[in-house]
């Protein structure tokens, strides 16, 4: 366990940064299977609402250090791919 004050408040920190971050992934993964949901039903307006909905999400999660910048570009690239693979 932490012993010093710096050590202390760092721990503090890590666990309130832990609960922020699970909260953001579970929003950024909610908006990635909406999209996946309305690609699986075949339904190419809905994806393409969808996903214009997610990619600010998944910018977020850039800005929020959540996700790389490069698994962010491949993770709405591989959704866009999918969408335009439907139509």
């Amino acid at each position: 366990m932490a012993n010093t004050a710096q050590a202390k408040k760092r721990a503090r920190q890590a666990e309130n940064n832990r609960v922020r971050n699970a909260g953001q992934r579970s929003k950024l993964r909610t908006f990635i299977k909406k999209v996946l949901t309305a690609i699986e039903e075949g339904d190419v307006e809905k994806a393409k609402a969808a996903y214009v909905t997610a990619c600010p999400v998944i910018d977020g999660a850039v800005n929020k250090g959540i996700l790389h910048k490069n698994n962010a570009a491949r993770s709405k690239s591989r959704l866009n791919t999918k969408i335009r693979a439907m139509a």
